[in-house]
């Protein structure tokens, strides 16, 4: 045992010092260096959707998978090519379309009388194929999951490996957090929904952390995503709810002067229909969308103080270079807790939908 914990901290010294190495070679190269980094570019290009998949920078050549775009025209009707197009254009304009940097790097088509309009976009973007990856991973994790448990008896001997990890953390969230919230009666109902809310944040989360393919598309801190999420709780809660819910919401238990002849109540309660689910929204965007702006703005900060010198970059690096491990750590706990904090909440939500009171 003694002989593994020298061992661990010789290889963790070994990478410190090779660090250290990186760094004061990196900002020694880049001293008196008048190119600049621009960090607004490069936080809000890993934040914001694409119709590439970028890999890396090598001598000034971007390193991109392209992939393919579908527009439907004013008049020319659809088109599809590959995103590729645009880049081999000496003008970056193809059959009249075009990205338009001052609108996000949207697709707009260049019409003859001269105006710039924007088409019906289905276009298979970075965030798309992300999507597809983590429902493919979700596949390929529970299926294979659950051809462990054919044949098996209940009083068979437990699952470990892979399988064990993945039944600890079906359990947990299904027996510690959807059965107590929705109720014992209706859990069985919502459960697959819920599990299936976690686990895609929570998968979706950890390939955001990945700076390379197949990660680092930002989804979950994409306000589109997180708001289709919020109206499948939504649709859930209000139309499976009982009489019971919708009483509560239109006639609440309160004073009558209160409900009549002003509904001040009922005015309240219909609103915090749409509360809740823009709650569930905000959280999710807000949290996931800070930490990749922290994480990508310290790891800028690396960078832009090797152009200050070997001898003042080296010490800013290091100091960046920790802060961004912490982040990094952080955000693997934030991982978790924003896909808990969305299923607790969405449990709660639809277990308040299904309430019944006993009437004397």
């Amino acid at each position: 045992m003694k002989y593994f914990k020298i061992r661990n901290l010789f290889r963790a010294a070994l990478l410190l010092c090779l660090f250290f190495t990186m760094s004061f070679s990196l900002c020694a190269s880049n001293e008196g260096s008048a190119s600049g980094v621009d960090v607004k570019e490069i936080v809000l290009g890993h934040m914001s959707d694409a119709y590439e998949w970028h890999i890396t920078t090598w001598n000034g050549h971007h390193i991109s998978i392209p992939l393919p775009v579908i527009v439907k025209g004013e008049s020319s009707g659809w088109h599809v090519f590959s995103s590729e197009r645009f880049h081999d254009s000496t003008n970056g304009t193809f059959e009249g379309f075009y990205l338009d940097e001052t609108h996000n790097g949207k697709i707009y088509e260049h019409l003859a009388n001269g105006q710039n309009v924007r088409p019906i976009d289905l276009s298979i973007t970075k965030n798309v194929v992300q999507i597809w990856i983590v429902v493919l991973l979700m596949a390929v994790i529970f299926i294979s999951s659950a051809r462990w448990y054919r044949g098996r008896q209940a009083g068979d001997k437990a699952p470990g490996g892979f399988v064990g990890l993945v039944e600890m953390f079906v359990m947990s969230i299904n027996d510690d957090l959807i059965r107590p919230s929705v109720g014992e009666k209706h859990y069985k109902q919502y459960a697959p929904f819920l599990l299936t809310a976690f686990f895609f944040i929570f998968i979706t989360n950890l390939l955001g952390l990945l700076p390379i393919f197949p990660g680092g598309a930002n989804i979950t801190g994409n306000i589109n995503i997180t708001f289709v999420l919020a109206m499948f709780t939504l649709l859930l809660v209000n139309v499976f709810g009982n009489k019971e819910y919708w009483m509560e919401i239109l006639w609440p238990p309160v004073p009558t002067w209160l409900k009549c002849p002003v509904p001040m109540m009922p005015v309240i309660e219909l609103f915090g229909i749409f509360t809740k689910p823009f709650a569930l929204m905000v959280r999710l965007f807000a949290n996931m969308m800070g930490g990749h702006a922290i994480i990508l703005s310290l790891t800028c900060v690396i960078f832009i103080t090797c152009q200050l010198g070997a001898i003042i970059g080296t010490p800013l690096t290091i100091v960046s270079f920790v802060m961004m491990v912490f982040m990094n750590c952080l955000e693997l706990l934030v991982a978790f807790i924003q896909a808990y904090v969305f299923t607790m909440l969405s449990a709660v939500f639809i277990g308040l939908a299904h309430t019944e009171h006993s009437h004397e």
